[in-house]
């Protein structure tokens, strides 16, 4: 899912990746689907790179998004266009109870909502069900005694 889906910076919003050239990447914006060409002086993060500090290590932003999609039930975030710094911080807290408050900047919570509303707003979050998980996992073949001599 998010593969393919850029930040870039010094330019606002998020980008589908179209293709690759010598001089650097054709991208599409999410927001309004003009194509550019973003040089290779730009620095570029795909969201599936991307991960939030927690007190243990880290959480992938597909895995919070994963969080605000439950909390939401697939809805836009539920705070006010601009909140306050202690609205955005106890969401937060709410989606991702474990992040490392002292390395976890506020601007990093408000752009990690407004990328999940973008990306809602476009139908581009997808979400799978856990039962299809659980099944899967019922799936797996078992060794039995005899296969395994």
């Amino acid at each position: 899912m998010l593969k393919d889906i850029l930040a870039i910076s010094g330019k606002p919003g998020l980008y589908k990746l179209v293709s690759q050239t010598n001089k650097g990447i054709v991208v599409e914006s999410i927001e309004n689907k003009t194509k550019t060409i973003i040089s290779n002086s730009y620095k570029v993060s795909a969201l599936k790179d991307i991960a939030i500090y927690t007190q243990t290590g880290e959480t992938p932003l597909a895995e919070v998004f994963k969080n605000i999609y439950k909390a939401e039930e697939g809805k836009p975030v539920s705070l006010p266009a601009k909140p306050s710094n202690d609205e955005i911080k106890s969401y937060f807290e709410k989606v991702l109870p474990e992040y490392d408050r002292n390395r976890v900047y506020v601007s990093d919570m408000k752009k990690v909502v407004k990328w999940y509303n973008l990306l809602q707003s476009h139908d581009l979050i997808k979400i799978e069900e856990e039962n299809k998980d659980e099944k899967k996992e019922n799936k797996e073949p078992v060794i039995k005694e005899e296969d395994s001599k």
